[in-house]
């Protein structure tokens, strides 16, 4: 915890040269604009502008004002940077200029559904498994669309050529203070992942927003292109972003009925574009609304662990989502279930893959493109009444 008498005194102390002030769009990508040492004080103080015109998703009419606050809690240097006159981060609340919250500032949506869990004595956890693929880059660093090997899962060197890869992204996150938990090569040529130890809420959105960043920062650094769209190549694997779930104060069973039963109203927010849909529903990726013990082949699966380690595994998000708004959904969800009591339904104890038409055709399904996702929004009472009506209009569009 930083104060920001503490961060002033550091920014001079270690001869900082550029402080980023970053913030997220609603759709999860994180934007920044760099000020000088001099302008830190009154960034704290009095915010640093910015045009909310120019940025998708925040149009606001002819209002295009907004101030930009850094949170002196997330303070992290930026390893790739030169030594000497080093940069640093902060994410940012973003605010109106009567110093009013922003309505579409995701981050401060995720923010109030903790506050919001806390009342009612919960405190949610998350736990991110993302992947990608990394391609090699042509001279622009755009990718060739050729993969940088042709290894499979948890293969090693020398066949899998990205292990120095993931090895440079995990000492360059635990530079800036996150610690991943495991990384591999996954099935697909090119593809691999990287998972977390679990956290709370805001720190596990804040550590994915920075993954994402890392990685690309990484490869470009080695030549390469990293994707994370969730189905790069049409016959291989798509790129999954597995989200793990606890909670403390309350019963898990009932938090994974309250999101099995807003699932299909949250999609949109878990499934952004339309390759996502390509990528559900084929190898690994789930497709109905199920769950069960340690079966990958579920919607939702419990790991077999113990202790402080048990939680419920979603597996249909991808990589392109904006964490903080599939945190906040989950928090309500889990919630509801929790406060109302759900009983968790039966287990599928089934491999989905491999499962007779009989089976499946009991089985509710998820949407199949991404308007079927996004009407299920539109018309969701539950979604409505977490996500404000700007936020959810610009969204949706």
């Amino acid at each position: 915890m930083y104060d920001i008498e503490t961060i002033l005194e550091y920014v001079k102390e270690e001869d900082i040269k550029f402080i980023r002030l970053a913030f997220i769009d609603i759709y999860g990508k994180q934007k920044n604009v760099s000020i000088m040492p001099h302008e830190l004080e009154k960034a704290f103080k009095y915010g640093i502008s910015i045009d909310s015109m120019a940025i998708d998703g925040f149009e606001s009419g002819y209002k295009s004002d907004l101030f930009l606050f850094p949170n002196p809690d997330t303070i992290t240097i930026l390893p790739w940077r030169p030594r000497e006159g080093r940069v640093i981060r902060m994410f940012c609340d973003i605010k109106y200029p009567d110093g009013t919250d922003f309505i579409c500032d995701t981050r401060k949506l995720l923010i109030n559904a903790i506050n919001e869990a806390k009342k009612n004595g919960l405190e949610f956890h998350f736990g991110s498994e993302i992947e990608f693929y990394l391609f090699k880059a042509d001279d622009e660093g755009e990718s060739t669309g050729v993969t940088y090997d042709k290894a499979g899962y948890m293969d090693i060197a020398p066949d899998d050529k990205g292990e120095n890869i993931r090895r440079e992204i995990c000492l360059t996150l635990e530079e800036m203070d996150i610690m991943p938990e495991r990384s591999h090569h996954e099935e697909g040529p090119g593809q691999n992942e990287v998972a977390f130890r679990y956290s709370d809420a805001l720190r596990a959105a804040d550590e994915a927003v920075t993954f994402k960043t890392v990685v690309k920062t990484v490869a470009g650094r080695n030549g390469l292109y990293a994707s994370f769209n969730p189905k790069p190549i049409s016959d291989k694997p798509g790129n999954g972003y597995h989200i793990n779930f606890s909670v403390a104060g309350g019963d898990l069973d009932s938090a994974i009925e309250g999101v099995l039963t807003h699932i299909k109203e949250i999609t949109a927010f878990l499934n952004v574009s339309d390759e996502s849909y390509e990528r559900l529903g084929k190898l690994m990726a789930p497709k109905y609304i199920s769950w069960s013990r340690e079966n990958r082949s579920e919607l939702i699966r419990v790991p077999a662990a113990k202790d402080n380690f048990i939680r419920a595994e979603l597996r249909s998000p991808d990589p392109q989502i904006n964490p903080y708004v599939a945190f906040t959904l989950l928090i309500y969800a889990g919630m509801e279930g929790i406060l109302n009591n759900y009983k968790l339904r039966q287990p599928v104890d089934s491999d989905l893959n491999k499962a007779s038409d009989v089976l499946l055709d009991k089985l509710d399904k998820l949407p199949l493109s991404l308007e079927e996702a996004k009407e299920e929004a539109r018309n969701s009472k539950f979604v409505n009444k977490y996500i404000p009506k700007e936020l959810l209009e610009n969204y949706l569009k």
